[in-house]
């Protein structure tokens, strides 16, 4: 990803989904370290609370149906903070709505990717991505 360890922050609800996600980025070779949290709360506390972060680069994997808020809040306030803005965001949902895709983008997202429904085509998309992550540039923070 980097000349430094990009540091992935996973959000996202659903513990099966989560696991899958982990399991397939791990298959496409990528061992970057990844911080799993099931809220937006928690997420963004640790986004704005965690000093470590602005020392080093990370990417957002982000679920847009969360128990606390959406997605779309939490990628909102990434996108509008000094610090955290240039780290890019990819949106992992079930959500195919296209108006729900433009306003992702709209706020800032890098890529938006729907989940498919099945598993077997889930785990293919994911080692995708796996593969996608092990060759973006990521920026330092600001």
């Amino acid at each position: 990803m980097s000349d430094q360890a990009v540091t992935i922050i996973m959000i996202e609800d659903d513990e099966g989904h989560a696991r899958l996600i982990e399991r397939n980025i791990r298959r496409a070779g990528v061992n970057n370290e990844i911080r799993h949290f099931v809220s937006g709360t928690a997420a963004l506390d640790h986004l704005f609370s965690e000093p470590s972060l602005a020392n080093g680069p990370f990417l957002v994997l982000l679920d847009l149906n969360l128990p606390d808020m959406t997605g779309t809040d939490i990628l909102a306030k990434i996108k509008s903070n000094d610090t955290l803005r240039r780290a890019p965001v990819v949106v992992l949902t079930t959500t195919d709505d296209k108006t729900e895709i433009q306003r992702c983008y709209d706020l800032g997202c890098n890529v938006y990717i729907t989940k498919p429904v099945d598993y077997e085509t889930f785990a293919q998309a994911i080692r995708q991505l796996g593969l996608f992550l092990s060759v973006i540039q990521v920026p330092e923070p600001k």
